[in-house]
């Protein structure tokens, strides 16, 4: 009689159950792959904006607007506006210097109206829906918010809160 050759019952069994405990363990790493892109592209978008920050301030102190407030509406030569040397929260300042920021498949913004803020503030989230007002993308719990400078000794505050991205 030949012997027949193969994996028992029992073999079987114990492998399946093998790949069982390593799916357990293994798979929350890969589920949690889109949060943790999100997160990145919030402090990528951080980085954009301190960067272009620094760059536009350095703009303003060569043509000597660094210390001038926003109650002048200054504005430099290539029509960036400013508040002491960085860029304004809004479409004609930050929005026009941060690259990808004025692409709405990219980035919703809105203007900040909390009149207790230090400055005039922005707030920016992921594209994907219809253009979110303030309240809606604060909502969010995944945002980037940029608080203009409060005078000529301070820099923009810029913030990340990814609670619930």
């Amino acid at each position: 009689m030949k012997k027949q050759g193969g994996f028992t019952l029992i073999e079987l069994v114990v492998v399946i159950v093998i790949l069982g405990i390593l799916a357990v363990t293994a798979a929350p790493r890969f589920l949690n792959l889109q949060s943790d892109a999100r997160e990145s592209s919030l402090q990528g978008l951080k980085g954009a904006m301190a960067g272009a920050g620094s760059i536009v301030y350095g703009k303003a102190a060569i043509e000597g607007k660094e210390r001038l407030d926003n109650s002048t509406k200054p504005a430099l030569e290539d029509g960036t506006t400013i508040n002491f040397g960085y860029p304004t929260a809004d479409a004609t300042g930050l929005v026009a210097v941060v690259q990808g920021l004025e692409d709405t498949n990219e980035w919703n913004w809105a203007l900040g109206t909390d009149a207790s803020a230090a400055g005039a503030t922005l707030v920016a989230t992921f594209a994907g829906e219809p253009q979110l007002d303030e309240a809606a993308i604060l909502a969010t719990d995944c945002y980037v918010e940029y608080v203009e400078a409060e005078n000529s000794a301070s820099t923009p505050s810029i913030s990340v809160n990814d609670d619930n991205c």
